[in-house]
């Protein structure tokens, strides 16, 4: 049934009943119509920092935003390195926050893959068959999600605890809390975890 012949249906309900009949059906209504607004949403939560996690899930974001769909991802523990500037300075950090700086990549071109990795030598042999079969590379995808609209937001207390600054992630990233992720995925009809 159309969204039309829906609401000609309603409006033939209203007609025939009473007030209480009509306060119900003017509240499906409502509800009805929220639930239409969360078709144009979706939330996504990368948590991995691995280049074939990472990759599927900006390729996920450019598609909904191709569809027309608003995007909000959530960068969350390692998931944060795939959105890392490929340099920045420690400077004023602890010990072990630069520590734990050292030790992670930086930026999507530094990623290891979940599979295959082989000391390095995985993602550099992907990234070579996807350069061959004409695919984008992740920092490509990443850069047409943010310029179609991807809304990105770095998990605060994943940041701080790793030591990392808001500078220190490309340009546009908002930092936010869980609170933040929870009320995009309340707006969306779908929320995926990668």
């Amino acid at each position: 049934m159309a969204n039309g012949e829906v609401s000609e249906k309603v409006s033939d309900i209203k007609g025939m009943a009473g007030d209480g009949v009509a306060a119900k059906v003017q509240e499906l209504e409502e509800r009805l119509a929220k639930l239409e607004d969360k078709n144009n949403n979706l939330t996504m939560i990368l948590m991995s920092g691995e280049f074939d996690k990472a990759f599927a899930a900006f390729i996920i974001a450019n598609g909904a935003l191709a569809m027309g769909k608003e995007v909000t991802m959530f960068v969350t523990f390692w998931g944060l390195d795939a959105i890392k500037k490929p340099s920045f300075s420690t400077a004023g950090r602890g010990f072990l926050e630069k520590m734990v700086l050292w030790m992670r990549p930086k930026g999507p071109n530094k990623l290891a893959t979940s599979k295959m990795n082989f000391a390095g030598i995985g993602p550099k042999l992907f990234r070579y068959m996807m350069k061959k079969k004409k695919v984008e590379q992740l920092h490509n995808l990443i850069e047409m999600a943010t310029e179609f609209g991807l809304k990105i937001i770095g998990c605060q207390m994943s940041m701080d605890v790793m030591g990392l600054k808001a500078e220190d992630l490309i340009d546009g990233v908002e930092v936010g809390g869980v609170a933040t992720m929870l009320n995009s995925s309340y707006k969306s009809n779908s929320t995926l975890f990668i």
